[in-house]
């Protein structure tokens, strides 16, 4: 497996698992107040933090299992992380992907804002805009890893 490949299964991880739990937690103080007094600022950084914290943690785990991996095999580890074509092409198919849903999402942001919505929503959409981008970008890389183009 590439390490490209191995990065986006990172990416799609932490993707899911960290506005899961944004939304979770946004959900519970919906149910004590309005969205107009809702504190989601605190949140919504913590997750913009947890997201790049654990995005560095899980490619310095990739690079290490990758490096073992190669001594092991006995490839040299100078090779792990090189990207040939074939990366780079699946890797800008998949965020043309991305920027067409994060474009889409950017709309609907938009509309909110004429409609002069409260903070929260405006900020949550385009938090959900972002975290469908990165979903469909990782999506479309992974299934051309997979398959093929």
């Amino acid at each position: 497996m590439p390490f490209e490949e191995k990065m986006t299964w990172v990416n799609l991880v932490v993707t899911i698992v960290v506005p899961v739990w944004y939304f979770i937690t946004m959900a519970g103080r919906l149910d004590a107040t309005s969205a107009a007094d809702a504190a989601w600022q605190k949140p919504m950084l913590i997750a913009f933090g947890i997201t790049i914290g654990l995005t560095i943690l899980g490619a310095i785990a990739v690079s290490i299992v990758s490096a073992a991996s190669a001594q092991v095999t006995g490839r040299p580890t100078d090779s792990i992380d090189r990207k040939d074509e074939r990366d780079k092409s699946i890797g800008r198919r998949g965020d043309v992907v991305g920027f067409w849903v994060a474009s889409a999402g950017a709309i609907g942001v938009l509309v909110l804002t004429m409609l002069e919505s409260a903070y929260f929503w405006i900020a949550s959409a385009l938090y959900l805009t972002f975290v469908l981008a990165s979903l469909a970008s990782c999506i479309v890389k992974l299934v051309i890893y997979r398959r093929g183009f």
